[in-house]
């Protein structure tokens, strides 16, 4: 009880002692700094892409990004380039990770069959993704071979080392005006852990890390210790955002790529397909609710420290009190990709062309109607919340 006192003891002197970075807060008509919530999702990822085109687009940069396993290398492409820069490489990457092997014969026989994406898929599975992640030659010696954690995979990233290198500018990733986070699972803890630009150098291993998504990949080791795709933890980073301190105002967008709810399956291959979108979702709404929760008693005990008669306000023991109140407000605007037809279990290695483009296509509209619409500005909340759902 004692440990957990002074735990909360310093988090409430980090709350009132230490600046606020230096970050550029949002931009004006909208409620403070914007921030880009990326979930983890494979080839899903693609709605994402959509989602920050129309915001860039719109001249709106985010101020702080951050994402899990392929949300982790959108954010890095968006924060580790400048402005002007960002499109060009995020296209370059996926340019670059989209199969076109299934083109021709394997197209013609796969829409005969009525297969869909099926030979797409096998091909994947079978030969990688160019430029992202190629078989792995260790895994030969079957499951029960002692590899290491770093090599007992499937599949080997080396790839995209190389592509992060090419791709992202990590030099620039110090003096970027957009705030970069990243989370990975400690291997050995198994406690989350959220790398970021504001305290510490990224490289493309702290990446990679957050993708590192097992049995498919090997964990990448940070300062001697073995991470891997911290999507198994927790695949919707938001928590880290409402918990930042010190708190600010922000125009959170919440991207999210699996579907929390859904339909009852009725076969052994939906039902694949249905525990992965729970999995994955990875309680978004319950990390919302908590946060409203904890927010609403923050902005009731400022509403408290105002009763108070002000000749008494600055005693000690008042001050430390009123320290756990905030009057800040998050405006948290959800976008979720939508099912496309024909998808099964298998949806997050459809980096076919055709999947690519659709689910971008859906995350530029979606975004695009959010903007036309934004709620946050004629939203009317209760003074006592602290935050405000946009669906």
């Amino acid at each position: 009880m004692a440990t957990r006192t002074r735990t909360l003891k310093r988090e409430r002197d980090v709350q009132t002692q230490v600046p606020a970075p230096d970050l550029r807060i949002g931009q004006p008509g909208l409620p403070g700094q914007v921030v880009l919530v990326l979930q983890g999702g494979g080839a899903l990822g693609a709605y994402q892409v959509g989602v920050y085109q129309a915001l860039h687009e719109a001249g709106i940069e985010p101020d702080w990004v951050i994402g899990t396993s392929i949300g982790a290398i959108n954010a890095a492409l968006i924060a580790g380039n400048e402005p002007a820069r960002r499109m060009e490489r995020i296209e370059a990457f996926w340019s670059r990770i989209e199969q076109q092997a299934h083109a021709g014969f394997d197209r013609w026989w796969s829409s005969w069959l009525g297969l869909g994406n099926a030979l797409a898929n096998a091909h994947t599975v079978t030969r990688g993704v160019p430029a992202f992640f190629v078989p792995n030659a260790g895994a030969l010696h079957g499951s029960r071979a002692a590899l290491g954690v770093e090599q007992a995979a499937y599949y080997s990233t080396a790839p995209l080392r190389e592509t992060l290198g090419r791709l992202v500018d990590f030099g620039y990733l110090p003096h970027s005006r957009t705030r970069l986070t990243v989370g990975a699972v400690n291997v050995c803890s198994g406690q989350m852990r959220y790398f970021d630009n504001r305290h510490e150098a990224l490289r493309a291993e702290h990446v990679m890390a957050s993708g590192a998504l097992p049995p498919a990949f090997g964990a990448v080791r940070i300062d001697g210790q073995p991470y891997w795709d911290g999507g198994i933890y927790s695949n919707t980073p938001i928590e880290a955002v409402l918990d930042d301190m010190p708190r600010r105002d922000s125009l959170i967008f919440a991207v999210n790529v699996w579907h929390q709810t859904g339909p009852e399956p009725e076969s052994i291959w939906q039902v694949m397909g249905r525990q992965k979108d729970i999995q994955f979702a990875s309680r978004a709404d319950n990390h919302i609710l908590r946060q409203k929760q904890i927010h609403r008693l923050r902005h009731v005990i400022r509403e408290l420290h105002q009763q108070i008669p002000a000749s008494r306000r600055d005693e000690p023991k008042v001050r430390e009190l009123a320290s756990w109140g905030c009057g800040t407000t998050m405006h948290v605007a959800h976008l979720l990709a939508p099912r496309v037809e024909g998808e099964d279990h298998t949806k997050d290695i459809d980096f076919t062309p055709a999947g690519v483009r659709a689910r971008r296509q859906a995350g530029y509209a979606d975004t695009l109607r959010m903007l036309e619409r934004a709620p946050w500005k004629t939203a009317v909340a209760d003074p006592i919340e602290g935050v405000i759902e946009h669906l």
